[in-house]
């Protein structure tokens, strides 16, 4: 009867622990479409939220839409711990840039230089709004020593692999390969004089990336049914208590719960995605209620190497 119990017992702690660590476990697609959300945080330094950056990956080819810091350890990390090959440092070479805010900006060094180090082949292609090139140049400009070392010094570097091509967009298609098409629409981003979002169709997806933008009515365009939608939001509840100045700031430049359950009923997404989010001193459950009592879609809170 004891050894009976013992087992009994044993059996149920196991099947708990097991039940647990499935709990825990990413649910990873096994469609050729992923989804990697690399950084869902904001300007502010949040320890568990790496700056704002994601990756699409058709098949073993990455696609990354920003480049906040810690972009290139955050790929590494999918890459080691949940497999996604696309996403390896030395097969970054694809980045695409919604707006040139630092938040979205500050890890362009890193996207560009790290997977140089680390024998990327070939140049990098990067896309984005007017004021790219500059950048792009005052950033080669500044790392200048560190390009004549890599190249020229004992490590003798692909000059290759450190070659940036910058291609300032427009709205409309622009880039086109056999796996992807992306399309360029422009956003509200307070007086951003040009900010963008991002649709990407593949094979087996489509999928609409809203960059930082309050209400855009592009943004319903270019969803409709679309597979998944991540969208930038903030918290009405952590707002209401936020000084005058940055009520002013947030509600020009950001999307408020409330406006995005209007979106989101309007542009019917399969699946909304929460990232950049603004929540202050609210909860990240107080801002799913806000969206939830208004949109009844399937919604999820997105947090850092999250896979879809």
């Amino acid at each position: 009867m004891i050894k009976q119990v013992k087992l009994n017992l044993f059996l149920f702690f196991s099947l708990t622990l097991l039940i647990s660590c499935i709990k825990e476990t990413k649910q990873i697609s096994t469609s050729r479409t992923k989804l990697v959300l690399l950084g869902t945080g904001t300007p502010n330094a949040d320890p568990d939220r790496s700056g704002p950056s994601l990756a699409i990956v058709v098949d073993d080819l990455a696609y990354v839409i920003d480049c906040g810091p810690g972009v290139v350890r955050r790929a590494a990390a999918a890459a080691k711990r949940f497999n996604v090959e696309g996403l390896k440092p030395n097969q970054l070479n694809k980045l695409f840039i919604t707006h040139l805010h630092s938040d979205h900006t500050i890890g362009y060094a890193d996207f560009v230089l790290t997977p140089a180090v680390l024998e990327r082949t070939g140049p990098v292609e990067v896309y984005g709004p007017s004021g790219l090139i500059e950048m792009n140049n005052h950033i080669r400009q500044a790392y200048n020593k560190d390009y004549e070392m890599r190249i020229f010094g004992l490590e003798k570097g692909d000059s290759m692999a450190y070659k940036i091509n910058a291609h300032e967009i427009n709205p409309g298609v622009i880039y086109k390969d056999s796996l992807v098409e992306v399309q360029a629409f422009a956003v509200n981003h307070g007086s951003w004089d040009q900010s963008y979002g991002f649709k990407f169709i593949t094979p087996d997806k489509s999928i609409v990336i809203s960059g930082d933008c309050t209400y855009s009515q592009s943004v319903i365009d270019m969803c409709q049914n679309c597979d998944i939608l991540v969208h930038e939001v903030y918290s009405l509840d952590g707002y209401s208590r936020r000084p005058f100045k940055w009520k002013e700031y947030h509600a020009a430049f950001h999307t408020s719960s409330k406006q995005l359950a209007q979106l989101a009923k309007k542009a019917k997404p399969k699946l909304l995605i929460l990232t950049h989010q603004l929540i202050w001193d609210s909860s990240e459950e107080k801002l799913l209620e806000e969206i939830r009592s208004d949109y009844k879609g399937k919604v999820i809170s997105g947090k850092d190497l999250d896979i879809f």
